[in-house]
């Protein structure tokens, strides 16, 4: 069956989206097209809305819609306590806890050199500026994968000579799993991460 070419095209450019293959991107557009007109017009205007008024703060390089974030300006932070995070979303995922009291540094990415990335691609002038601006402690909390570990090493040896206080989050066996599906690498870390109860 031949498809109309605005239906064709709106397949196209949705199998460009993450996680959305072929079929699903397929499954969307007839999902979209059999969609009342006036949330269809919702959707357009919300991505929009997201092109054109979220962008990165200047200090913490968080995704915002005011300049600096409302995490940077807020006095209820502990602006001595940095927790440096590879990505925006992982903002989010910390700020779930509620038990975080401190700021962000985004680094837009962690130290892959097989993708070509290198510290210079990733945001990490800004985090030492904003760590001789007073900082006591700053927690790495990059991805436990091999990028995530080179990024926090290379961090580490930068930031510990300018006499702040450098931690890395716990990694280890997840809640509510068995002790039977963790590998040796989680189970050395879970040990590595023990603490007294």
């Amino acid at each position: 069956m031949s498809l109309p070419d605005p239906l064709l095209r709106l397949i196209e450019e949705l199998q460009r989206l993450p996680g959305i293959g072929p079929k699903g991107a397929q499954r969307l557009a007839f999902h979209l097209l059999k969609t009342p007109r006036d949330e269809t017009d919702r959707l357009v205007n919300a991505v929009r809305d997201v092109k054109e008024r979220v962008s990165y703060c200047s200090v913490c390089n968080n995704i915002t819609d005011t300049d600096p974030c409302a995490l940077c300006l807020s006095d209820q932070r502990d602006h001595q306590l940095i927790c440096v995070v590879e990505e925006p979303q992982n903002v989010a995922a910390v700020e779930k806890t509620r038990e975080f009291r401190g700021v962000y540094h985004v680094l837009m990415g962690a130290i892959s050199p097989l993708q070509g990335i290198g510290p210079d691609d990733l945001k990490i002038k800004g985090l030492l500026s904003r760590i001789s601006g007073g900082a006591t402690e700053v927690i790495l909390a990059t991805n436990p994968n091999v990028e995530g570990e080179a990024t926090a090493i290379y961090l580490t040896r930068l930031i510990k000579p300018l006499g702040v206080r450098v931690t890395r989050i716990a990694m280890g066996v997840p809640v509510g799993s068995d002790l039977d599906y963790a590998d040796e690498v989680t189970m050395q870390k879970a040990l590595e991460g023990r603490r007294e109860v």
